[in-house]
C-alpha cells in the first residue's frame, strides 16, 4: 500500500494518524493536487487527497472509505466501538461533523486565493457561519467528557483534533480555545500522542 496525500490536508492527516494509531507501515507518497504536476487525478477522478494505492493497483478514497478499510484490516487499536451501533453511530457524526468544519474552513482557504475583487465576501461568510455553528457543537456535545463519543479514545477524538488543527494552521488569529475551553483540554490531550505530534502540518 500506498497513502498518496499532502502535508497539510486534515483528511490526510486524519488517516495517517489512524495508520499510526493502528501500526500499520505505509509509505507516504507527497502530492499536492493544486500544483502543476500533480498526479492526483490518475489515482482519483475527483482530484482530491488522500488516495490509499493498494497492492493490485486499485485505488481507495475518501478518508472516511480509507479509515474504515484501515479499521477492518487490523485488530490493533480499534477507533471504531464494535459492540455497539450506538456508539459506533456517536463516533460517526463526530466525524462528520469535524470534517464539515474542515470542508467549510477549506472553502474559505480556496475562496481566498481568487482575486481580490472576485472574492465574495457572502460565500466566506456563509462558510465561516458552519465553522463557528460546528465548534459550537463540538463544544455542546463533548461538555465534561474526556472523550468524544464519551467511552474510549476513537476515530471521533481523532477527526476532532484534525479539524481544531487544520483551524489554527489556516486561521492563527481564530481564538477557538478562549470560546470553548473543553476542546482546548482535548486538543492538549491529542497533541501529547506521537500520532498527533508526528503529523502537525508544516509551517504556512
Amino acid at each position: 500500500m500506498k497513502l498518496i496525500a499532502s502535508l497539510t490536508s486534515p483528511y490526510a492527516r486524519k488517516v495517517r494518524i489512524v495508520l499510526a494509531e493502528k501500526k500499520i507501515d505505509c509509505p507516504l507518497q507527497l502530492d499536492i493536487p493544486w500544483e502543476a504536476g500533480s498526479t492526483v487525478t490518475d489515482f482519483n477522478p475527483l482530484g482530491k487527497v488522500p488516495v490509499l494505492l493498494m497492492d493490485d493497483g486499485s485505488t481507495l478514497y475518501d478518508s472516511r472509505v480509507i479509515v474504515e478499510y484501515l479499521e477492518n484490516s487490523s485488530p490493533v487499536s480499534r477507533l471504531l466501538p464494535q459492540d455497539s451501533k450506538r456508539l459506533l453511530i456517536e463516533t460517526r457524526r463526530w466525524e462528520a461533523l469535524a470534517d464539515g468544519i474542515c470542508d467549510a474552513a477549506g472553502s474559505i482557504v480556496v475562496e481566498g486565493r481568487r482575486p481580490a475583487d472576485k472574492q465574495s465576501a457572502e460565500w466566506i461568510a456563509h462558510q465561516q457561519g458552519k465553522v463557528d455553528r460546528g465548534l459550537a457543537a463540538l463544544f455542546a456535545m463533548l461538555g465534561e467528557r474526556h472523550w468524544c463519543n464519551g467511552e474510549a479514545y476513537s476515530l471521533a477524538d481523532i477527526a476532532t483534533g484534525c479539524a481544531l488543527g487544520y483551524l489554527d494552521f489556516r486561521f492563527p488569529q481564530l481564538d477557538w480555545r478562549g470560546a470553548y475551553p473543553n476542546l482546548a483540554v482535548l486538543e492538549e490531550k491529542l497533541a501529547a500522542r506521537p500520532s498527533f505530534a508526528e503529523t502537525v502540518p508544516p509551517a504556512a
